[in-house]
């Protein structure tokens, strides 16, 4: 079977002047592109993989398995397509029922996105969990979730899951992955059952309006909630794969983010595939000197990664194009924690290249608001709607939302309700999720402000925002310009309250390598940060940290802070990502 991996290098983007293509877009048209059932509706396992096998790219490399070692192993759509095939006939065996909730707690691993896609063809709800959860969390979401089947390893079964079967009565049966035989009439052997398993499976009417996906949200601010997605949202994952993503045909495209939130299945899953372009999978955790031989040797042409691994690559003592050839890379775009401007311009030092920031939410399903590949990009700036979304700025009060319209004026991000991807509900929380929307709109929780050009800038979450002496101040507007000191590596602003200001702005710093966490370093950065920022923003307190606390997705849990520098109980920590 010849190896039709993509090499192609483009430099035409898929969407040359946003303003034009907007004005033309409909997601109705979009919407042509896609296969859709033979019998009406659509499945997005039938748009992902198997439109693919059935025609010319069917022996096109879907998805590259680098392995722990850096070997790697190529599935094809026709593999695809057989493997999860099997997989659905073995949902059908085990007597699953449309909307019965499939879960996964696995690493980076193929029958990962066997299972994930298996599952959408038996029209089952899937659901990822990060393999570092502890037993508490993966509870949490198995119980919330509902949880019919889960797909695991025999480690992380015997380790986190089988102490909690009798607080998991709808669980019914736990598939695992590397056992050859079954261990009792609830555990079984994945692989035995896929071996009697027939390779041909036909999907049933899936309905849009089908629910698909479960994602839990990070956390970040309280205990995760249950978004609920519908096969619809394959429309968005495929038209931001293709317009924000660019990819074309005979890409090589990586996503570094776990399946296990919701970028990792979206984009590390959904998007790639059914834009069939050639999908890496790294087994292993962030190494600087892996990635960038990963990029070198499989000739990435698309990259899409996180801040924290961007800092985190900004940090080392390294020029990565004097060592490897990373010539046929000629995207990189990020998601998480918003960019900063200074890592924006790191990106067009280090690579030639500026990263292009998106933001959208778990919520949201798919990227909202981006830097495109034909656009001018805006170091710091979230970059403009994607086409077919109309987002807006405005104050909330009650009931009612009033635009604003006025430039740089900073209130609510808005989106209008009704996109592909949008959530269809929170899990058993109704009045939860009617609170996100007033009217029309839908209410992201973040504040944001629009430049004249319609450029977009994050300013922070709504609970976030630090009330002190009159201003209304963004953690994420200190942070950026903060990082902008050569002595601070990373940081995080949070309020303290304080009886005379309301709240104070206090820093928590990570330097970098070189610098000593002293009362001159401490008053050199304070001085740094009025001088930029004004006597008002400035931080009146600046700590000094070895880390910051995070998620896994990279996400800063500033009310951690918070709660430790009060004193306070943290919370349930648990649920950490």
């Amino acid at each position: 079977m010849k190896d039709k991996l993509g090499t192609i290098s483009r430099t035409t983007s898929n969407m040359p002047d946003y303003d034009t293509f907007c004005s033309q877009f409909s997601w109705e048209k979009e919407y042509e592109s896609l296969d859709g059932l033979p019998e009406g509706g659509i499945n997005i396992a039938h748009e992902a993989v198997d439109r693919h096998a059935n025609g010319d790219i069917g022996n096109t490399v879907a998805l590259r398995w680098v392995r722990k070692d850096k070997s790697f192993e190529d599935f094809t759509y026709i593999d695809l397509k057989v493997r999860t095939s099997r997989f659905a006939n073995v949902l059908d065996k085990l007597e699953t029922q449309k909307g019965d909730g499939i879960f996964s707690l696995l690493g980076r691993v193929p029958s990962l996105y066997v299972a994930a896609i298996g599952t959408l063809k038996a029209r089952a709800v899937f659901c990822p969990m990060f393999s570092v959860f502890g037993p508490e969390p993966a509870f949490q979401r198995l119980s919330k979730g509902k949880a019919k089947v889960l797909v695991t390893t025999t480690v992380l079964f015997e380790n986190k899951i089988k102490q909690l079967l009798d607080r998991l009565p709808l669980l019914r049966t736990i598939l695992l992955v590397d056992a050859d035989c079954h261990i009792d009439d609830k555990v079984r052997s994945l692989s035995l059952l896929m071996s009697k398993a027939a390779d041909y499976y036909t999907i049933k009417n899936t309905q849009p309006e089908d629910p698909a996906l479960l994602h839990f949200t990070s956390g970040t601010t309280g205990m995760p909630k249950g978004a609920l997605h519908v096969h619809r949202a394959v429309l968005t994952h495929f038209v931001t794969g293709k317009y924000v993503l660019d990819l074309h045909p005979g890409d090589v495209f990586w996503c570094t983010a776990d399946p296990g939130w919701v970028t990792g299945t979206s984009y590390g899953i959904i998007a790639p595939l059914v834009n069939g372009v050639t999908n890496i999978v790294d087994e292993e955790e962030f190494d600087a000197a892996r990635w960038y031989s990963i990029l070198e040797e499989h000739r990435v042409n698309v990259w899409y990664t996180a801040p924290t691994a961007i800092r985190r690559l900004m940090r080392m003592d390294l020029m990565p194009l004097d060592s490897y050839d990373l010539s046929p890379l000629r995207l990189i775009h990020s998601v998480g924690e918003p960019l900063q401007a200074e890592e924006v311009v790191w990106g067009k030092k280090t690579y030639g290249m500026p990263i292009c920031d998106n933001w959208w939410q778990t919520e949201t399903g798919g990227i909202m608001i981006s830097n495109y590949a034909s656009m001018k990009v805006r170091p710091g700036s979230m970059g403009k709607p994607l086409p077919g979304i109309e987002a807006a700025i405005g104050e909330v009060e009650g009931e009612k939302v009033h635009l604003l319209t006025k430039p740089l004026e900073q209130g609510h991000l808005l989106l209008k309700a009704g996109w592909p991807s949008m959530f269809r509900a929170y899990l058993d929380e109704e009045e939860r999720y009617k609170k996100c929307f007033k009217g029309q709109w839908y209410i992201t929780g973040d504040l944001a402000k629009k430049d004249a050009d319609g450029y977009y800038w994050f300013v922070g979450r709504a609970d976030d925002i630090i009330k002190t002496s009159g201003h209304m101040v963004g953690p994420f507007e200190v942070e950026s310009a903060l990082m902008e000191h050569p002595a601070v590596a990373e940081a995080a602003i949070i309020g303290k309250p304080n009886a005379i200001i309301g709240e104070l702005v206090k820093a928590f710093v990570v330097l970098e390598s070189g610098f000593e966490a002293n009362e001159a370093t401490k008053l050199d950065i304070k001085g740094y940060s009025r001088k930029k920022l004004g006597p008002a923003i400035a931080p009146k307190e600046i700590a000094f940290i070895k880390r910051l606390p995070k998620t896994k997705s990279g996400k800063i849990l500033r009310r951690l802070l918070k709660a430790r520098e009060l004193g306070l109980p943290e919370g349930d920590t648990s649920t950490l990502e």
